[in-house]
């Protein structure tokens, strides 16, 4: 089974710029990030392959990962952007697909945790959306948070034919050590067969600068509890975790949450959920 980080960014500021890095908490990683920059983190960890995701709501970026992945055979999916309430949808998925590394396009993704309305996911033309997504066979993630947590389970459960993978377990409120309604949400979204988990993106709920494992695991290990590993998959969130962690930390702490999975289910989340749920070429 090969191992999989599933959950990554890349992106050039002399291209564009990131609009979400909206203050002086992203200098950091204001800067830009090639796979090349990656590729260290990956071998010193065995990643066999990655999944790449937008960071910008832009089709130009989308096809810019489509290339990237047409060069390397390390990305074996990308999970892009395109606006769901598009009438001409599936034109602009098939034009995706027929440009260089389209066969690499997985999923979408859309930054629904910025929508002002809470209920974005309730809309009949995101939803129309969703199902041609579904149509064309491609995965939806769900980049939400506690906030949008009430209608992502209500368009997963309304529309039982699109895959549906929750990214970075809809941001639980690890600072403060809250868990409800957060974690009683989760187990009703995990209740829904047509949805997977990403074990990614926890430590930067946290405090960047002070967090410990031991706040971060309980969240993790409800994650796998409630969703259980053959629908958990591991993602770094690379370079968004370097605000709060290095690379090996983040792998670090998926490992200690895993440490009671039997060797089958650490693959699972290590790489086997992930060619699952993305249909990745093994």
């Amino acid at each position: 089974m090969p191992r999989i980080d599933a959950h990554h960014h890349l992106w050039d500021l002399d291209r564009r710029e990131q609009p979400w890095m909206d203050g002086p908490w992203a200098d950091p990683i204001r800067r830009t990030f090639t796979f090349q920059d990656l590729e260290p983190h990956l071998a010193a960890h065995g990643v066999d392959a990655t999944v790449v995701v937008q960071s910008s709501s832009s089709h130009e970026e989308t096809l810019e990962l489509l290339a990237i992945a047409e060069a390397s055979d390390r990305v074996a999916g990308v999970v892009g952007w395109a606006d769901l309430t598009d009438p001409g949808l599936p034109d602009v998925l098939a034009a995706l697909r027929a440009a260089p590394g389209g066969d690499r396009l997985v999923g979408l993704r859309h930054q629904v945790q910025d929508e002002p309305d809470q209920r974005w996911l309730d809309r009949p033309d995101v939803r129309r959306g969703l199902t041609w997504l579904a149509d064309a066979g491609l995965v939806y993630d769900l980049l939400v948070t506690p906030r949008e947590l009430p209608a992502a389970i209500d368009a997963v459960r309304d529309l039982p034919e699109v895959r549906f993978v929750l990214d970075h377990a809809a941001k639980p409120p690890v600072a403060s050590g809250a868990r409800d309604p957060w974690a009683r949400q989760l187990t009703e979204l995990a209740a829904l067969p047509n949805v997977v988990c990403k074990l990614s993106g926890l430590v930067t709920e946290a405090d960047w600068d002070g967090w410990r494992p031991e706040q971060v695991l309980p969240y993790a290990r409800h994650v796998l509890d409630a969703f259980g590993p053959d629908r958990v998959l591991f993602g770094s969130d690379w370079p968004v975790c370097t605000l709060a962690a290095t690379y090996d930390q983040v792998v670090d702490l998926a490992g200690r949450a895993t440490l009671r999975l039997t060797e089958a289910e650490r693959a699972a989340v290590f790489g086997g959920t992930a060619v699952r749920a993305y249909g990745l070429s093994q």
